[in-house]
């Protein structure tokens, strides 16, 4: 009887070695599970939309050539830069410092702080230069969504706003130059400003390289066409202004 006890006792302890592992087994591999998870959730496109095809023959034109090759070299540079794309991301860590950055360049906040600015003005010079603010950031939300939807580009997956932008903040940013801004300090500032809600718009991957450096370009322009229609202080003097 003590060889066939002993026997059932090694049986048992194998039985409970074979047991443990295979959970462990079960939980690694449901671990690792977990993490491709949560990587395949930070990807550049959104999930199922096919990539874009870059390929090129020497019959085609040499303007499409080029434009393919300068895509393809925009698209693997936005990639780079999307280090902030998600929290799993290489410096997913400052994320949330990333995003403060962008939503400083948010327009809902701006409006808001434009049109009681102009209310309560005390000086007709002071409510004419944010009446024309406020007509400068509605200009820009109307030439943001044409532009988009005259460029069907298709847009990485962390693009989920069309009110944030390179455009809005050069339009800013060259208002301020221009309009208020006296001191050197403060022109630094501005700028500086402008560049980094700007390049968070890379880190967080909402836009590709080129479309932030055509935004920058266009919302520089932009105040040119401000200038064009600025309202003086003549309408303003209608008593409902205050003026």
């Amino acid at each position: 009887e003590r060889p066939e006890a002993s026997s059932e006792r090694y049986e048992l302890q194998k039985h409970q070695r074979n047991s443990c592992r295979g959970v462990a087994c079960g939980n690694r591999a449901s671990s690792e599970c977990h993490v491709r998870r949560r990587g395949s959730s930070c990807s550049y496109f959104s999930p199922g939309v096919q990539t874009e095809d870059f390929t090129v023959s020497l019959s085609q034109p040499i303007f499409t050539v080029t434009l393919r090759f300068l895509l393809a070299i925009d698209l693997w540079l936005s990639k780079r830069l999307g280090v902030c794309a998600c929290e799993e991301s290489p410096w997913g860590s400052i994320r949330p410092l990333v995003r403060l950055v962008e939503f400083s360049g948010h327009a809902a906040p701006w409006l808001i702080g434009t049109v009681y600015t102009l209310l309560r003005g005390e000086s007709a010079a002071e409510q004419e230069t944010m009446l024309n603010l406020a007509l400068a950031l509605l200009l820009d939300l109307l030439l943001v969504r044409i532009v988009k939807t005259m460029v069907r580009r298709r847009r990485p997956a962390q693009n989920r706003s069309d009110i944030l932008s390179a455009f809005f903040a050069a339009m800013c940013a060259r208002f301020f130059l221009a309009r208020l801004v006296d001191t050197d300090s403060m022109r630094v500032l501005v700028v500086g400003w402008a560049a980094m809600v700007s390049l968070s718009r890379l880190l967080l991957a909402r836009h590709y390289v080129a479309d932030v450096g055509f935004g920058l370009v266009m919302g520089y322009c932009q105040y040119g066409l401000v200038e064009r229609l600025w309202l003086t202080g003549d309408c303003l003097q209608d008593p409902c202004w205050g003026g």
